[in-house]
This record gives structure tokens, C-alpha cells and sequence, in this order.
């Protein structure tokens, strides 16, 4: 099986010479699907729309590199509610899965 082509680059969010949080991106080229494997900001900082900011600019440098479709994961957990809102408000749909560990 054939990992195929990745490329991963990051950008970071600057406010007055701070960085307030930054989005990593992964292209597969094969599949022609982009994927934000993390996206973060200060915690002092949420809300304030830094992160849906960062989602947009990620989705607009994946679609100009050729991509057809975009994928992000976050937890289900309360912890991870913000990062689910700030995805569904640029128009990520959840897609339910399952996922299974086993301990050896």
C-alpha cells in the first residue's frame, strides 16, 4: 500500500508582534484532499475569531492548490466544543465515524 504524496505547511496568526495562534495543513495529493491536522489559539484570545480566520485561510490556500475536498478531526468531548463550532461555522459538516483501539 502506497503512502502517496504529502506536503504539510503552517502559518501563524501575529497581533502586535505576539503570535495569537497558528493552522497546520496537510495536502494529499493523491486523494486531492486537504487536511487541518491542528489549529490554535491563545486561550486568552478564543472567541474572538482568530480560529475560524485561520480554518478560512487554510481552505482557501488548499482550494488553490487543487484540492476538491478539505477534512478536519476534533474531539466529541466538551473540551473540543469550540474547535466544532469554529469548523461547522465555515461550513465542515460532521461526518460520524468509528474509531477502535485495542491494547497489545
Amino acid at each position: 500500500m502506497s503512502a502517496g504524496r504529502t506536503d504539510s505547511s503552517v502559518w501563524v496568526a501575529i497581533d502586535a508582534d505576539s503570535i495569537v495562534g497558528f493552522v497546520a495543513v496537510k495536502l494529499h495529493w493523491e486523494e486531492r484532499m486537504g487536511e487541518i491536522y491542528m489549529v490554535a489559539v491563545d486561550p486568552d484570545l478564543q472567541g474572538q475569531g482568530i480560529g475560524s480566520a485561520l480554518t478560512a485561510f487554510a481552505l482557501d490556500w488548499m482550494k488553490e492548490a487543487g484540492m476538491s475536498i478539505a477534512m478536519v478531526e476534533t474531539g466529541g468531548d466538551p473540551g473540543h466544543a469550540r474547535a466544532g463550532h469554529t469548523y461547522e461555522k465555515v461550513g465542515f459538516r460532521l461526518w460520524p465515524v468509528a474509531r477502535y483501539f485495542k491494547t497489545l
